[in-house]
Parts: C-alpha cells; sequence; structure tokens
C-alpha cells in the first residue's frame, strides 16, 4: 500500500449497466475520504419523445434500459394517466402489479447471484472445498433439493476445468485471493453453484412477462389498461406458451394463468429456499460491513402497487415518502407536482440550464441542454471541481437522498408493516447485529433480499384477485374513454412513477395541443450515482464511499461492494454522444 494520499480510479466500474466511474481520493492510510461519481456518456431520450404523441410515449421510454425491461414502460404510461385524469380497470392494476412484481424477483436474483455476490464469493477458493461439507452446510441452512454431495462435486469440477484451462469465463477478471474474502470453501462453492442455478431458474420467469405483455425484454403496455385480452373458453392445442384461447387467438385463458401461478410458485420456492438462506448465511461472515457504507441517511420512495387506483396514495402497499436523517418516527410528503420539493442541479454536470448551472429545475422545466467541458479519452482525472458526469444531481427539498430497496424496507418499517419490521426484526437477531447495522452497505443488501420475500409473496394475493374477478365475469383491461385525443385538455402535465427495483423512477410529461411539449425521467441511478450539487453535498454513491478503508489500493474491492449493493444501472441516467456533445448516431422514425 502506498505511504501517501492518492486518488484511486475504478473506471469501468463493471457487473452494472452502463458506464460508471468511481475516482476516490484517499488518505496515507488507504481511507477514502472523498468519491465522486461519474456517468461517463449522456441520455438524449427526452429529446426524443418532443413532438411525438403521448400515447406512444412508453415504447420510446422504455427503452432507456434494457435491463429492468418495463419499469420505465410502466412511468411512461402512468404519466399520462396522471396527466389526462385516467382510471384504469381494476385487472389492468393487478396485471400491473404482478408485471412489476416479477421484475423485482427476476431482477433482485439476477443482482445478488451475477452482480454482487462475487464481491463476497471467491470463486476460485471454492475449488479447496469438500463437496460433502458443503452438502452438510447447504442442507443445515435449507430444504433446497439440490444439496447432495454429488451435486456440488460436479460444480466444483466445471470451476475446476475453467481454472486449468486459463479461462475463468463468467468469472473472469475478479480480485480472486484478495485478503477482504472471507468465507470458508464450503460456503464459496455452495454460493458459486447456486450462482450457476439461477442462471437457469431466471429464464422460466421472465415468462410472466411474455404471457401478459408479448415479449420480454421490453413488454408491450398500453395507456388506459394492459395489452392483455381475457378469455374465460379454452382452446386446445394452443401453443407451448399457453395462453392462446377463445375468440382472440392472444387472449390469457385458464392456461396462461395456470403458468403463471407455476412461475409464482418457482419465484417463492427459489426466494425462500436458495436467495434468503444465501444471503443470511453469506451476512454472517461480513457482520462488520454492518457499520461501512451508510452515506446520507436520508430515503425517498415514491411509491408502488396501488390497490385500486394510482390516484389513491394511501392505498399504495409500497408507501410514499422521505425520512430524513435516520428518524423513522417521522414520514414526510412527497409531492411528484411541488416545483419546490423534487429539483435536479448540473452544478457539476456536462449539461447547461438556460438560466444558469446554480439552478435547479423541476422535471416540468427540465431542460436537457449538453454543454460538454470535460476531458478528452484517455485521460488520467476528472476535473471534479467543475463539471465531471453526464448524470445530473436530483434534490427532495435540497437534500440529497438514496433510493432503493433499503429506502422501501425503512419505510415499510416506518409505517408500520407487520410483515417487514417481522424480516428486519429476524434477519437482525439471526446475524446479531444492531439495529444500526440497517443503515448500511450490509443492511442495502440485506434489504434486497428481504422485500423480494415481500413481494414473492404479494404476488399470490394479486393472482387470486385477477382469477376471483374473471370467474366473476369481469374481463376488462382497458379503459377507452379518454382515448380521443380530440377530448383532451388543450394542456396537461402529469407525474408517472414506479418503483423501480434500483429505487423510485418518475417520468414527468407535459401535453400541448395533443403532442409532448416536454419530457423528463429523473432515474434511480440518477438520484444514487449524481455527483455534487451547488451546496457541496454528495450523492449517495459519494457519501457511501467515504470513511471505508481499502486493504489494498491497487485492488479496490471495497468500493466495488459498496457500489454494487446499490445495483447501479447508469444507463438509464446517460446515453452515448461524442466527447464534444456531436451526435454520433442519427435514427430517423417515420
Amino acid at each position: 500500500m502506498s505511504a501517501q494520499a492518492q486518488r484511486i480510479v475504478v473506471d469501468p466500474v463493471t457487473r452494472i449497466e452502463g458506464h460508471l466511474r468511481i475516482e476516490a481520493d484517499t488518505d496515507p492510510g488507504g481511507t477514502i475520504t472523498r468519491a465522486s461519481s461519474s456517468g461517463t456518456m449522456v441520455r438524449g431520450i427526452e429529446i426524443i419523445l418532443r413532438g411525438r404523441d403521448p400515447r406512444d410515449a412508453w415504447a420510446f421510454a422504455q427503452r432507456i434500459c434494457g435491463v429492468c425491461t418495463l419499469v420505465h414502460g410502466i412511468a411512461s404510461v402512468r404519466a399520462v394517466e396522471n396527466a389526462l385524469k385516467y382510471e384504469i380497470p381494476p385487472n389492468a392494476q393487478l396485471i400491473r402489479n404482478l408485471m412489476i412484481a416479477a421484475q423485482y424477483v427476476h431482477d433482485h436474483v439476477m443482482h445478488f447471484y451475477h452482480l454482487h455476490a462475487l464481491d463476497w464469493v471467491d470463486v476460485v477458493a471454492a475449488l479447496k472445498a469438500d463437496p460433502k461439507a458443503t452438502s452438510e452446510l447447504a442442507q443445515s441452512i435449507s430444504k433446497y433439493a439440490k444439496s447432495s454431495p454429488g451435486y456440488f462435486s460436479d460444480v466444483q469440477q466445471r470451476v475446476k476445468k475453467f481454472v486449468e484451462g486459463g479461462q475463468l469465463g463468467i468469472f473472469a477478471n475478479g480480485y480472486w485471493g484478495h485478503p477482504a474474502y472471507k468465507l470458508p470453501p464450503e460456503a464459496n462453492l455452495m454460493a458459486v453453484a447456486h450462482y450457476l442455478e439461477a442462471l437457469a431458474w431466471q429464464r422460466d420467469v421472465v415468462q410472466i412477462h411474455t404471457i401478459f405483455g408479448g415479449k420480454n425484454p421490453h413488454p408491450n403496455f398500453l395507456v388506459g389498461g394492459a395489452p392483455s385480452a381475457i378469455s374465460t373458453q379454452v382452446q386446445h392445442g394452443g401453443a407451448a406458451s399457453g395462453f392462446r384461447g377463445g375468440e382472440s387467438g392472444t387472449a390469457l385463458n385458464v392456461v396462461g394463468l395456470q403458468r403463471i401461478q407455476n412461475i409464482i410458485n418457482s419465484m417463492q420456492n427459489f426466494v425462500d429456499q436458495v436467495y434468503v438462506p444465501d444471503t443470511l448465511a453469506i451476512a454472517g461472515f461480513y457482520k462488520d460491513w454492518g457499520a461501512i457504507g451508510e452515506g446520507l441517511g436520508n430515503f425517498l420512495t415514491y411509491g408502488d402497487f396501488p390497490d385500486k387506483s394510482m390516484f389513491d396514495i394511501k392505498s399504495f402497499k409500497i408507501p410514499r415518502g422521505v425520512i430524513l436523517n435516520r428518524d423513522l418516527s417521522k414520514v414526510h410528503e412527497v409531492d411528484l407536482d411541488a416545483e419546490d420539493q423534487i429539483q435536479e442541479f448540473v452544478a457539476h454536470s456536462w449539461y447547461d440550464y438556460s438560466g444558469g448551472k446554480e439552478m435547479g429545475l423541476h422535471p416540468y422545466a427540465g431542460e436537457t441542454t449538453l454543454n460538454y467541458t470535460g476531458p478528452k479519452p484517455p485521460y488520467e482525472h476528472l476535473d471534479v471541481e467543475q463539471s465531471y458526469s453526464w448524470l445530473k444531481s436530483p434534490r427532495w427539498k435540497g437534500n440529497a437522498v438514496e433510493v432503493g430497496p433499503l429506502a422501501r424496507m425503512l419505510m415499510l418499517v416506518a409505517t408500520g408493516n407487520p410483515e417487514a419490521k417481522g424480516l428486519v426484526d429476524m434477519t437482525l437477531k439471526h446475524l446479531d447485529v444492531p439495529v444500526q447495522a440497517l443503515f448500511s452497505t450490509l443492511g442495502r443488501t440485506a434489504a434486497r433480499t428481504l422485500e423480494t420475500k415481500l413481494i414473492a409473496d404479494w404476488m399470490q394475493g394479486w393472482y387470486n384477485q385477477l382469477v376471483a374477478n374473471i370467474k366473476a365475469g369481469d374481463v376488462r383491461t382497458f379503459n377507452e374513454t379518454l382515448w380521443d385525443p380530440t377530448t383532451w385538455p388543450k394542456e396537461a402535465k402529469g407525474a408517472g412513477f414506479t418503483e423501480a427495483p434500483r429505487g423510485g423512477l418518475a417520468h414527468w410529461i407535459v401535453i400541448r395541443d395533443g403532442k409532448i411539449a416536454n419530457y423528463q425521467a429523473v432515474v434511480p441511478s440518477t438520484w444514487n450515482a449524481g455527483p455534487r450539487d451547488p451546496k457541496g453535498q454528495d450523492g449517495a454513491y459519494e457519501a457511501a464511499l467515504k470513511g471505508t478503508r481499502l486493504a489494498e489500493v491497487t485492488q479496490p474491492l471495497e468500493i466495488l461492494r459498496t457500489i454494487h449493493s446499490f445495483d447501479p444501472c447508469i444507463a438509464c441516467a446517460v446515453h452515448v454522444a461524442g466527447p464534444n456533445g456531436e451526435d454520433l448516431v442519427q435514427v430517423k422514425v417515420n
């Protein structure tokens, strides 16, 4: 380790979606004194949407990201519905809840095993494991069927072939052997086996999106409801996907509904028997991370999973609100329309505002004007005293906040949800850590697992309601009332929201003369990964890294652990342009 202060650069941060650069200043002992988070591409989809039909916006906006697949589509259709005061039928709301919930379970499991677990699991060390002891460990924490010594021996041999061949394949470029790894060989082998198991599992669970939305990624949506016709008749000999039937060849029928039930069962089983036990087992070896990586202590949620209507905020399964300074006794109200609440700043961003870089703009008045003044690649360091990111800096009433699974679980506990409180209490007791451990890298990772358990279980209730509605003769999934633009007001504006897996996501739309006049998306990784604001307040990533000590500055595993605990999706926040802001590609759509 260097005996002097230095700046550590991690670029690109891998195992995320998009391009993220972290520059961290350290003291002579290797402790981070300041971190700077830079999104290194620019997003311009808001510009593409201007002048288009609002009912088509979701199809463009959904392409902001290909990982969350549906969340931008949901936020977009809700923005138009909010602007036009457009209610949707109960079945459509249930279908949306199920699709959003399926995204959570799928995304969180994939993140844990394929994007984050390798920060804690040493793949190469799994070669030293005793398969019989691994089997005993696995069976001691779960009833999962694939836990035999032979199963783990087969996995070990597969990894051994990678290593002996000099090609780790999907496990390449890790800091294997790093002194910060603490798991015994058997726990490493168990986790690697479940990494591979999750790859196969996820192929089935995405089918909920294909059944309701026609495809995955980027399922179809519809302003005013869901694009899922429902049939009460069964047409035998249909496609293997099981949703042919009745008067429509693509209508959802009893066969498709049974397939959805089977997928929900598969989700619940994997979460209960693999994901939750693995999280608790691995976390038990890293209790010290319950005091590392907190950051801001402020948390925001937009809320999601409406019971009947998105206009009835009190009916949301996940509540809306803000928690400041760790104070769970008070939840502050969030108004997406209030111009003095949510604002975006560009003081340290490669954007300009017509009124100056120091001002903040509410998304209804948001601007996307490029002004790249950064270094041309290749370069050693960013000028973090000036502009250093393509991300803006969102703030709630001037406060930097964190969004994501930890914010949601804290909000559920703060508002008295007994299921959430029970899971949190169980986890703290199992790990024997204080409640303060919630506000940490460890707490953020555990919160993602716990909310997956909650949401997987909630899915059964929404499914049961949908089936009950159909049996009662209600098959409506679309509201045609305001589909005619001649009935719209001359000008309307609305905010569409969702709690994406990575945190609060909202799209703001201004409709004028039936066309989109302005469109702005403030995404989870903008909240979390954004740069400092005009007051010098750090973004969530930047604040969370402060005070972290690096065991090896040449292998900054600790930086990856905390950044990955947020599950970055920088593609949601940025898209590509040249170093001087010039267009590289022009796409024309007739």
